[in-house]
């Protein structure tokens, strides 16, 4: 079906319509952490780097922002050890409550934040588990499977299990079989699952606040309750802005992974 000029032009600033309303906060906020005064007011009244100096130099900055990679890498790593599992048996294998599975995998990442904060609290309580980074890094688990599981489960769904049963057939055992076959056809979802997971993780307030204990802050932690100091937005503004550059970087490239593994299977 051709589309007529009218019906492109239309669609192009509907488009840009959405970009600005999706963007504008955050060039806002891009623009504060430039300014060279202590208050936010518009439009700035000038351009100055000093407050990225005293956010480089904050020892609550540099030390929320170490927890929050801690805390990313070790939740993308359990992550992609279970999603990778759980992907494997329900796109392998035939049981009972199969499509269960896969529903209550799904789960957690449509239950709203502070429900699973609440549930995540409650249980480390009732378990006596002491809260701080560890717990921290179980909260985010809970919802970075879901990523992995789906990114896993979709390649796994695409690609036919000819080569596996060939090998199977050969005389190769199961772990070469996943050695050789499954694991290379499947790298580029884990990597696109993983970075995908991570820049959530690293992103996450909400079940953070419910499971992080005293002395345990990431960057959303800080921003959070920084923010509620006039004196330190202008700090604020700028680890929001870098923030923004940084979760950039992982969703590219998983964008990008996934790009190309779309056009080579078409």
């Amino acid at each position: 079906m051709t589309e007529s000029r009218l019906t492109k032009a239309f669609l192009r600033v509907a488009t840009g319509v959405v970009l600005v309303f999706i963007y504008t906060p955050l060039v806002i906020v891009a623009i504060y952490a430039f300014n060279p005064t202590a208050t936010q007011t518009w439009p700035p009244s000038g351009f100055t780097l000093q407050w990225f100096g005293e956010a480089f130099s904050n020892p609550n900055v540099l030390s929320s922002f170490a927890s929050s990679i801690v805390a990313g890498v070790f939740a993308t790593a359990i992550a992609l050890v279970l999603g990778t599992l759980a992907s494997l048996a329900v796109a392998r294998y035939s049981f009972f409550g199969r499509e269960s599975v896969s529903l209550l995998l799904l789960l957690p990442l449509a239950l709203p934040g502070v429900v699973t904060g609440i549930a995540l609290s409650a249980t480390f309580q009732t378990l006596g588990l002491k809260f701080g980074l560890p717990t921290v890094i179980v909260g985010h688990a809970t919802f970075c499977v879901v990523i992995v599981y789906n990114n896993v489960l979709a390649r796994l769904r695409r690609n036919p299990r000819s080569a596996e049963e060939a090998s199977a057939d050969l005389g190769a055992a199961s772990m070469t079989t996943f050695r050789r076959i499954t694991l290379p056809a499947m790298r580029t979802a884990l990597l696109a699952g993983g970075l995908l997971a991570f820049a959530l993780s690293f992103d996450e307030v909400i079940v953070t606040n419910f499971t992080a204990g005293p002395g345990t802050e990431t960057i959303p932690l800080f921003i959070l309750r920084s923010i509620q100091r006039p004196h330190e937005l202008p700090v604020v503004n700028v680890v929001a802005f870098v923030l923004v550059l940084l979760s950039v970087i992982p969703v590219y490239i998983a964008q990008r992974i996934g790009g190309r593994e779309g056009a080579a299977i078409r």
